[in-house]
């Protein structure tokens, strides 16, 4: 199933819910709380492959020659502060400028966002696409020339902290639905307990404190 027929898929991606209004009134609060507007118009974009489990079927996963990853592939968009706004699975054949364009058009439908930082794997055409279709600026931000070694990057480090947070989620590790749009939803449901989490302690979170057992001697 190409991009291009998920795409006119008519099932809805984007669910709409008393509970989903709810978290998105308390982000737009937590917007307005850090000096943003409530509504996001910039947005970061990555990739993540995943290995597959044996429920998923051949014909919706693929192989990654970069990450030598036999699953699906991951698209998510984030805004500026990690929070999920789009998904969108595919298989892990996927080159990332050519998947990509299902997530940056969702992601044009449902929000005002027209400004997408990306690192460089996403681009050459995909960023005259989203110009000229979306009307979408695709930022590239790239690696120093001199770099070595781990560096934060300026923007991109935000979407990869959430990819982390996902996977935490046991359920995500790997891909064991069905469906690609199953799969969305499950990632859908992690991002919403997040955020939850992150709304009902009105901070950030702590590690928990190492534990030591006394025992009797």
């Amino acid at each position: 199933m190409d991009t291009y027929t998920r795409i006119s898929d008519p099932r809805p991606q984007q669910v709409s819910t008393p509970l989903t209004r709810g978290v998105s009134h308390h982000l737009d609060q937590e917007g307005l709380a850090h000096d943003r507007a409530a509504e996001p118009t910039a947005g970061i974009i990555d990739s993540q492959s995943v290995r597959a489990a044996d429920t998923v079927h051949s014909d919706t996963r693929g192989y990654d020659s970069g990450k030598r990853v036999n699953g699906r592939k991951r698209f998510i968009v984030t805004d500026t502060l990690g929070l999920l706004v789009t998904v969108w699975v595919l298989a892990a054949s996927w080159q990332d400028r050519d998947g990509a364009k299902g997530a940056l058009l969702a992601t044009y439908a449902a929000t005002p966002i027209r400004h997408v930082f990306a690192d460089s794997g996403f681009a050459g055409r995909l960023v005259d696409w989203a110009r000229d279709i979306l009307r979408t600026t695709l930022e590239i931000v790239r690696k120093p020339a001199d770099q070595q070694g781990f560096v934060v990057h300026r923007r991109r480090w935000v979407v990869e902290r959430t990819l982390a947070w996902l996977t935490a989620h046991r359920r995500l590790a790997r891909d064991y639905e069905t469906q690609p749009a199953t799969s969305e939803a499950m990632i859908r449901w992690a991002a919403i307990a997040g955020m939850l989490g992150r709304l009902t302690r009105g901070g950030p979170a702590t590690r928990q404190q190492r534990r030591t057992l006394n025992t009797p001697d």
